[in-house]
């Protein structure tokens, strides 16, 4: 394992707990790390320095790498060297936007992805300094920026949309971070600019481009599966190694590039203290037609990534619970939590690790598999649930309707965004809707069910021993 370079220093993950001297819970996905008495001794250096010697440049790797610590990298010595790339459709207003939020630091690339009115684009890219390539046929954006690796000179580029609105001074934090070899790309969060419309308040508060406030690893099966390239600082050198963007894809060319890097070795980081904005759709159309759209990039993702992307994940025993529940068979329910403690304790006490707290634990998972239930059955089988409402029977209409009104009351009461909770909630459901509408229709399309299905997972907790050498 290359060890995390010296002069990083490490924060440890919010959800991370030390279970004694030597246990370690936390990550995604979730696991126990045993220290041997060296790792023990090299955390205890990590948490008052940064790492110096291959102990603790090891033992920051493994908890990186994990999920349960975040990198912390060193003040660069020196300027970043980066290119930014604006690739270009139309709409001049927002490019000059961008343009003008990206100021004159670096040097910019705008690539014209074949704009019905050239001059216009051409225009903008001269008044803010910039260079400008022009593509005679459109391509998308992921031809777009893949011509413009032709044209940059410099080791890191930074992709930006020309919908985005960076703040000054936003590379460079992203670009320390390639002060560790293996990480090819950094992608900062990513804020919606709305409207004050109803769609645009529904927008700020659960824009699917917003991965939130929690730094991360990013790979599949993790809390951070991907990273959108609306934003993204990329190592050139690995972006060319991979294959770049593959172009047939006109959406998630980003999560393909991202979960390619991952096969290839590298790191990919998600740093949310450094946010860029993000104009966002103002009406409900534009607005579900854009989730219809990154619906449909499902299919062909789940075809070149096999089992990257499960759209649910059960665990035995919660999702016993859960059915028992759902179905009105709390004896069966009652089995079924039951036996999630007990094969937990029976776990946690075979690799001698404490098992306090296991109850709250698989509450909490229970609770997350209703939720995950909910938001799937909206997704996927929309009309399946409206027409389960109709049957006679309070019980039945409870449990189904506490899928659907469940997942958007519970990120409602969460967030308290501009929005009372029952225009969220329907706002909720219909972008849910929308989404699924997208899958099912590039299932269609590509011939698979994998973007559909479900994936059992047996395996709810890793257990890991490190030491240091």
């Amino acid at each position: 394992m290359t060890p995390l370079p010296p002069g990083f220093r490490i924060a440890l993950d919010r959800d991370t707990r030390q279970l004694t001297a030597d246990l370690l819970f936390g990550g995604s996905p979730a696991r126990v790390l045993r220290l041997t008495a060296a790792g023990q001794a090299a955390l205890r250096e990590l948490a008052d320095g940064p790492v110096s010697s291959a102990a603790t440049g090891a033992l920051a790797r493994h908890l990186t790498d994990a999920g349960l610590a975040h990198p912390l990298p060193p003040e660069p010595d020196r300027a970043a060297d980066v290119t930014v790339v604006v690739p270009a459709l139309g709409r001049p207003g927002p490019l000059a936007r961008c343009l003008a939020g990206l100021g004159a630091r670096h040097p910019v690339l705008v690539v014209d992805d074949g704009s019905e009115d050239p001059a216009a684009i051409a225009g903008v890219a001269a008044a803010h300094g910039a260079e400008l390539v022009r593509r005679d046929v459109n391509g998308g954006p992921g031809a777009a920026r893949n011509t413009a690796l032709d044209h940059v000179p410099t080791e890191l580029v930074a992709f930006v949309d020309s919908d985005c609105v960076p703040a000054p001074g936003w590379v460079e934090p992203l670009a320390a971070h390639f002060a560790d070899p293996l990480v090819a790309a950094v992608a900062p969060r990513v804020c919606p600019l709305a409207a004050d419309t109803a769609a645009g308040r529904y927008t700020r508060a659960a824009s699917s481009l917003d991965l939130g406030d929690r730094p991360a690893r990013v790979a599949p099966g993790t809390r951070t599966s991907y990273v959108p390239t609306a934003a993204l600082v990329v190592r050139r050198s690995a972006l060319v190694e991979a294959g770049a963007f593959d172009p047939a894809l006109r959406v998630g060319e980003d999560v393909d590039l991202v979960w390619r890097l991952h096969a290839a070795g590298y790191r990919v980081r998600y740093a949310p203290d450094v946010t860029v904005g993000h104009h966002e759709p103002e009406t409900w159309r534009a607005l579900l037609g854009r989730r219809a759209r990154y619906g449909t990039s499902a299919a062909p993702l789940a075809k070149r990534h096999p089992g990257a992307l499960a759209p649910l994940g059960l665990h035995p025993w919660p999702a016993l619970t859960v059915g028992a529940l759902l179905a009105g068979r709390p004896l069966l329910a009652a089995g079924g939590f039951a036996g999630a403690v007990g094969g937990m304790v029976r776990t946690l006490r075979a690799h001698d690790v404490p098992a306090d707290g296991v109850v709250r634990a698989m509450a909490t998972a229970v609770h997350q598999t209703w939720l995950g239930c909910g938001r799937y059955g909206t997704q996927f089988a929309a009309p399946l649930l409206a027409a389960l409402l109709v049957p006679r029977g309070w019980g039945r209409r409870a449990a189904v309707a506490s899928l659907l009104l469940g997942p958007p009351l519970t990120a409602w009461a969460k967030t308290r965004p501009g929005l009372d909770p029952v225009r969220y909630t329907a706002a909720a459901i219909a972008d849910d809707v929308a989404y699924g509408g997208g899958v099912w229709a590039g299932c269609l399309a590509h011939r698979t069910l994998e973007p559909v299905r479900p994936a059992l997972v047996r395996r709810p907790l890793r257990f890991t021993t490190k030491g240091t050498r």
